[in-house]
């Protein structure tokens, strides 16, 4: 264990007190922050000093904050407690929108309302209603109709929710299924009911009796089911839809029945890494901990075409066979060669039976395809839907289901 040295601390120590508040705050929005980490934080300002801001920052970033999905989180508790001087009124404005005149016309910001949530924690104030402050008549409204709890949730963006909401959505996320129906292959089976005849077990049946027919075996297509191939962004933009995601993923993977023959799912951002054998963990926190350790580019930046470059020419003929379904989950936001990025998913959609790109950006009603990465990918897939809800994810079945599905190619592709 190591030994510190006295410290000396001030009559009125208001930093250290803040500092020891801004880490309360850092454990209730889900980061590991305990006492020893706190008293290294209070030790290491007093070493580096209190002049810069962003001196500051990064001390306290390396005393708190030692997992890639940790940063954003920490970035807003840090801005709102100790950069914005009206943190206190913005945050009471999201957790309470009944407040008029304080809250910015503005959209929300990644783990902002975690953030605010956090930092508030228990002391959230509580809002007269307009029938208290007249003490007026008191009217009785029926619910029964309104939208439960877990309705609002299922169309909530997964970058908005809360600490509370995000536990809430990954037990409902457990919960999901993604069906398929078999495919017919080529070969096939003994069937009563069968629409073709099976000519050798027919004949062998003849041979067994001095060469006489009595009977024409029937036989009908052997079903089979395909796989489920998953390619999951998890840089910096995408980081906290590709954790949902995952989520979602590993209930497919470990729910049996569902019909897919095997799940494959890979992550890529810089880099290309295969997670299927970690997915196949049965406790869901097992198996995403050591799929962030395998994979070392999260929140990192994007080389899309790179990735689909090294997983056409390893991982293609492995995994894409009889007729795998694949699931692209990015929002196409890649600063490498167009031109290589068009040609990796035209070979990558002519080797799936259906390629389904689930975008987050389609949230928006503006959403349109400037973006080079976006133009390059869309032509080539097959159905084109957004993946930022629980709602969405849930559609993911009929697109599946249903081969004519295009979602919101057709209409994307005319703005082209």
């Amino acid at each position: 264990m190591p030994e510190y040295l006295p410290l000396e601390i001030p009559e009125n120590p208001r930093l250290a007190q803040n500092i020891i508040h801004f880490a309360r705050a850092l454990r209730r929005a889900g980061l590991p922050v305990g006492p020893g980490r706190v008293i290294d934080a209070i030790r290491a300002v007093e070493a580096a000093g209190f002049t810069e801001r962003m001196d500051f920052y990064w001390t306290l970033h390396a005393c708190f904050v030692n997992r890639p999905e940790h940063r954003v989180v920490f970035a807003q508790i840090f801005r709102l407690y100790w950069r914005d001087p009206r943190f206190l009124e913005h945050m009471m404005s999201m957790m309470l929108p009944a407040i008029r005149g304080v809250q910015e016309d503005r959209s929300a910001v990644a783990a902002e309302k975690r953030a605010a949530q956090a930092l508030l924690g228990d002391q959230m104030p509580e809002v007269p209603t307009e029938e208290e402050e007249e003490e007026g008549t008191q009217i009785e409204v029926d619910a029964s109709m309104t939208m439960s709890a877990e309705e609002k949730l299922r169309s909530l963006d997964f970058e908005q929710m809360s600490t509370e909401e995000i536990a809430q959505a990954k037990r409902m996320l457990a919960r999901l299924t993604l069906p398929v129906k078999p495919i017919e292959s080529r070969r096939l089976m003994g069937s009563h009911l069968g629409h073709r005849m099976d000519a050798r077990k027919t004949i062998r049946d003849a041979l067994r009796k001095g060469g006489e027919i009595h009977s024409i075996a029937r036989a009908k297509r052997r079903p089979r089911w395909p796989n489920l191939v998953v390619l999951c962004d998890i840089s910096g933009s995408m980081s906290q839809y590709s954790r949902m995601v995952l989520h979602f993923l590993h209930a497919v993977a470990n729910e049996k029945g569902q019909g897919w023959a095997k799940v494959h799912a890979f992550t890529f951002g810089t880099r290309l890494t295969n997670i299927t054998r970690h997915l196949a963990t049965r406790d869901v926190d097992a198996a995403l901990k050591s799929a962030g350790a395998e994979a070392q580019d999260w929140e990192g930046g994007t080389r899309i075409g790179a990735c689909l470059h090294d997983f056409n020419r390893d991982w293609s003929r492995r995994v894409m066979g009889q007729g795998a379904v694949v699931l692209v989950i990015t929002d196409g936001l890649d600063r490498d060669d167009a031109g290589a990025l068009e040609k990796e998913m035209e070979r990558l959609h002519l080797s799936a039976r259906r390629l389904i790109w689930l975008n987050p950006l389609l949230r928006w009603d503006g959403f349109a395809p400037k973006a080079t990465g976006i133009r390059a990918m869309l032509p080539h897939v097959d159905s084109f839907r957004a993946g930022h809800s629980i709602a969405s994810l849930e559609d993911l079945a009929e697109a599946i289901s249903r081969p004519d599905d295009l979602g919101e190619k057709a209409r994307l592709m005319k703005l082209l």
